[in-house]
């Protein structure tokens, strides 16, 4: 049984399959193929958090593969009030032929493939968003060609983007630079585990409180929200923290003459990122939405198919 819970659990191998086949079925679509890998097959998507790429790419993945997706609120289920994750991972084990779950703890998608006997996809954690990396992997390579040996810069807060984004590339053999503020560190056991999987397969992981250190040469900067869902009240203290962290143009001009700009979205113009490279010339943050889909896609074609 295989499901995708954390980058770090997948091999290159199997991150290259994935990645192949999500340009392949992208392939496909744009010329009208159809590929109904997952017909008669019905997804599960738990959400204990509002969405927008995640349900709408999930569901309309699963219908272009043929199957159905099943949307289930926190209100629909009574997993964690009262129901547990064991019972609920058995029960809905004997009804679908996947689960995606979007939710809170790291924990909760674990057990769901502790006890379940489906696969399990991770569509975000506190922690991890596995799902938002292989779509800007797929986005980098369309874009900067081969994986191997680019060099990535995420600028922001040590958040889940930026623990899978480590682990992601670290996989791949790229070079993954991380400029956090010093109160806003990467966790530490994702950072100690990154640094193997890069010393395992040619890839490299920096770690500073220097964007200008971390966009040097880069082949594609990212940044992603300062204030993520659930943290508004802390809006100020993080506006101050991380306002020399914005990707601007002065920051940008110090990658590659021809590297390229990523935000996972939803982004707020003017704070993490000015308008002016978002929405430039250079900028790929909607071929990197779209590519949601398709990546998806193929994770769900490789795990339920």
């Amino acid at each position: 049984m295989k499901h995708l819970l954390s980058l770090h659990d997948w091999s290159k191998a199997e991150m290259t399959e994935c990645l192949t086949l999500a340009a392949r079925l992208k392939k496909e679509l744009k010329e009208g193929v159809a590929h109904p890998i997952l017909k008669g097959k019905t997804l599960g998507m738990i959400f204990s958090k509002s969405s927008t790429r995640t349900r709408v790419s999930f569901e309309v993945g699963m219908y272009q593969l043929g199957g159905n997706a099943l949307f289930l609120s926190s209100n629909d289920i009574q997993l964690g009030r009262g129901e547990s994750i064991y019972d609920t991972a058995k029960v809905l084990s004997r009804f679908l032929d996947g689960i995606m779950i979007r939710t809170f703890r790291q924990e909760d998608v674990n057990d769901l493939a502790k006890y379940g006997s489906i696969p399990i996809i991770n569509g975000l954690t506190d922690l991890l968003h596995p799902c938002q990396i292989l779509a800007d992997l797929l986005t980098i390579q369309e874009h900067r060609g081969d994986l191997a040996g680019k060099k990535v810069a995420y600028v922001g807060d040590g958040n889940n983007v930026a623990h899978s984004l480590l682990y992601g590339c670290a996989k791949m053999g790229m070079e993954i630079a991380v400029a956090t503020p010093p109160e806003y560190p990467c966790d530490e056991t994702v950072v100690r585990q990154a640094m193997a999987d890069a010393e395992a397969n040619g890839g490299k992981v920096v770690i500073t409180n220097d964007p200008a250190e971390a966009a040097k040469g880069a082949d594609a900067i990212y940044t992603d929200t300062w204030i993520s869902m659930g943290q508004e009240d802390q809006k100020a203290e993080k506006v101050k923290s991380f306002s020399p962290y914005q990707v601007n143009k002065e920051l940008f001009s110090l990658a590659k003459p021809e590297a390229i700009f990523l935000h996972c979205l939803p982004a707020y113009r003017g704070m993490e990122v000015t308008e002016e490279i978002i929405d430039g010339p250079q900028s790929v943050v909607f071929d990197e939405a779209e590519n949601r889909l398709h990546a998806q896609k193929a994770v769900m074609a490789m795990l339920m198919g």
